[in-house]
């Protein structure tokens, strides 16, 4: 979180793109790092700290979550989301304000076969009425009839059919909450395939939640490894992150 990108914590960057949506009137830096805390400070944002025994990002936020007001709306972004655009957020509380899902997330396309088979790119699986029916590490909805034509190998099958990714979606890090739905799927238990795949949101789902998924406006790039980091380092050079910012 507080690597810095052409000069200013990822962190910060983050936070900075959350509140240029029109439609977000407060951000909060939740974290159980006096340091995250700090750096937020000097750079003029809100942050609060929290709990150091939280399993998850929706338990953290849940504990801020206590102290806004009933029936506000929550948005979750992930710290390590820089270029998260600040449309797609707008997007993603629009489709909560507009309907009666207990969770609004986003996907993206997935353009690359390496992106279907990595572990860290969490597929979606959505179906006609924009609604997830599962998430998952692997290649999820799984092309059998393009992969049997191709000897039962689906990544061949991707590779030499290049638009069969179009099938695939890829999940990113915000989550839209009511208050009162974020307090209540905080204090479920772990699901079995929550466990299994390392996805709180398979929790919500197991759980009878309907999670609407909405097209991002523009992609983003979580920063998972290293490789992830010099390559939004390089995107921001020169000062380019405070005109992107």
């Amino acid at each position: 979180m507080l690597a810095e990108i052409d000069g200013i914590p990822m962190v910060v960057l983050t936070a900075r793109r959350a509140i240029k949506a029109s439609l977000v009137t407060r951000v909060i830096v939740a974290t159980d790092d006096e340091r995250i805390v700090s750096a937020a400070a000097a750079h003029g944002l809100e942050a609060v700290m929290t709990s150091p025994e939280h399993a998850s990002g929706s338990d953290r936020i849940a504990e801020v979550a206590e102290r806004l007001p009933a029936g506000s709306i929550i948005v979750n972004v992930q710290g390590d989301e820089p270029l998260i655009s600040p449309e797609t957020i707008d997007r993603a509380v629009e489709a909560m304000l507009s309907s009666d899902a207990d969770i609004v997330t986003t996907s993206e396309p997935i353009d690359s076969v390496d992106d279907v088979f990595d572990g860290n790119i969490v597929k979606a699986a959505v179906g006609e009425d924009g609604n997830a029916v599962y998430f998952s590490r692997s290649p999820v909805p799984y092309l059998r009839d393009a992969a049997m034509h191709h000897g039962g190998d689906l990544r061949k099958a991707l590779l030499s059919e290049p638009q069969l990714l179009s099938a695939f979606r890829k999940h990113t890090g915000l989550y839209v909450y009511r208050r009162e739905y974020l307090l209540e799927f905080t204090k479920m238990p772990q699901s079995r395939l929550e466990k299994m795949e390392m996805l709180e949101q398979l929790r919500a789902l197991e759980n009878g939640a309907r999670i609407m998924v909405v097209n991002a406006v523009e992609r983003s790039i979580g920063i998972d490894n290293e490789a992830d980091l010099e390559r939004v380092r390089g995107m921001f050079t020169g000062g380019e992150a405070e005109r992107i910012i």
